[in-house]
């Protein structure tokens, strides 16, 4: 891997688009980004080590979250050597690629009763988590350059381009992933220069569609949001539609401030520790429990942080493709952090949606690696246009 990345920046790439050193690569590469992902990704694999030893599994799921880990470290530092700005003329390409992927989900069996998976044999795709990356693409290079958007009708066609994915992913169904491409919009459309008041007028129709958005939920979806205002106190039995909130917030609360992994069990009853999907969407959970609040506090900085990185990023890109993209991305982190988290302490409905590099699965771990390389990339070339050397802002 190292050898095909020295190599790869050694020699020109096509079309004349500037080449860098490897020794350049290595020394402006934002390697904060890089050792918060892998600290991160070691946290999930101490919580889902935590869930096998819960459910006295044989360990076969850690085995494969590491495999993917692995082939996610690869893929980062891949999307890091060609100059990002190449996929700005394929952005629109790959977002019609994801929203055929999204499309050709509904031709293949359901599991647990939903539509997200492309399986070939053993190896499973979930298209929503790379759609989520196609839409950024996407939308940074229609708001490049415009100057529409300024006005509340020119709006219009970028909400049209996201809400073209919210509906594929809600017939999926899967309501946390729908729910993340309009808080992405915003802050990209923030990031461009939209004019506040027409954001708010654009909230406010957004607001009124509610009821739409409503009809358009399964049966399923909003039990989930009804029983959020459903919770039972402690020790009463709770019904189906929440249980799982209920044995989420009493997993956090039993690893009180320090976590089983210094105080131990607080409690021998198994039925304590049962969390559906918590190798998954309940990830943040188990880690709370392991950690205690410090740790689950600790978890939370350190994706304040990788937002923050991002967020900088962006403010220091001059070019204005990349610029948009690295804000787009940050905002996307946020969200999926956010939704994720707030759904396991009741402040949101329970939405299905993984804890970004932490949770299991293979999908998802690729398609936020993928995210971080291109994050890095855009770190790496901050404002090459200016000059004719790359990594060197121009004077103007």
């Amino acid at each position: 891997m190292l050898w095909c990345v020295s190599h790869t920046l050694r020699y020109p790439l096509p079309n004349g688009v500037p080449a860098v050193k490897s020794t350049v690569w290595a020394r402006r590469l934002p390697w904060l980004i890089v050792a918060i992902a892998a600290a991160l990704v070691l946290l999930g694999w101490l919580g889902i080590a935590r869930c096998e030893e819960l459910s006295g599994s044989d360990g076969r799921f850690l085995r494969q979250q590491i495999v993917w880990s692995a082939l996610a470290l690869v893929a980062m530092l891949a999307v890091t050597v060609p100059n990002y700005r190449i996929l700005c003329r394929w952005s629109y390409v790959l977002f019609l690629l994801a929203l055929a992927l999204l499309v050709a989900v509904y031709f293949f069996p359901p599991v647990n009763n939903a539509r997200r998976w492309i399986r070939v044999g053993p190896v499973g795709l979930q298209p929503s988590e790379f759609a989520k990356v196609a839409f950024v693409l996407a939308l940074g290079r229609y708001l490049m350059y415009r100057e529409n958007f300024r006005r509340f009708r020119g709006l219009l066609l970028p909400l049209g381009i996201a809400l073209i994915p919210v509906v594929l992913v809600l017939r999926e169904p899967d309501l946390g992933t729908a729910l993340v491409f309009l808080p992405v919009l915003f802050a990209m459309l923030i990031a461009a220069g939209a004019r506040w008041r027409d954001l708010a007028l654009l909230a406010m129709a957004g607001v009124i569609t509610l009821p739409l958005l409503w009809t358009q939920m399964s049966r399923e979806q909003k039990s989930r949001v009804t029983a959020l205002f459903e919770q039972a106190a402690p020790g009463e039995v709770t019904g189906d539609d929440a249980y799982h909130l209920h044995q989420a917030k009493q997993m956090l609360a039993l690893g009180g401030p320090w976590g089983s992994l210094v105080a131990g069990q607080v409690v021998d009853d198994p039925a304590a520790y049962r969390l559906p999907e918590a190798r998954s969407d309940f990830i943040f959970c188990v880690l709370g429990e392991r950690l205690g609040l410090l740790g689950a506090a600790g978890v939370l900085g350190l994706f304040g942080l990788l937002a923050w990185r991002g967020v900088a990023i962006a403010a220091g890109t001059r070019e204005p493709f990349g610029r948009l993209v690295a804000a787009g991305l940050a905002a996307l982190l946020a969200v999926e952090v956010s939704i994720n988290t707030g759904m396991t302490v009741g402040l949101l409905p329970i939405t299905g949606l993984s804890l970004p590099l932490v949770s299991y699965g293979g999908s998802g771990l690729l398609a936020h690696a993928l995210m971080l390389g291109l994050l890095l990339n855009i770190g790496l070339r901050p404002g090459y246009e200016m000059t004719n050397e790359p990594f060197r802002y121009g004077d103007g």
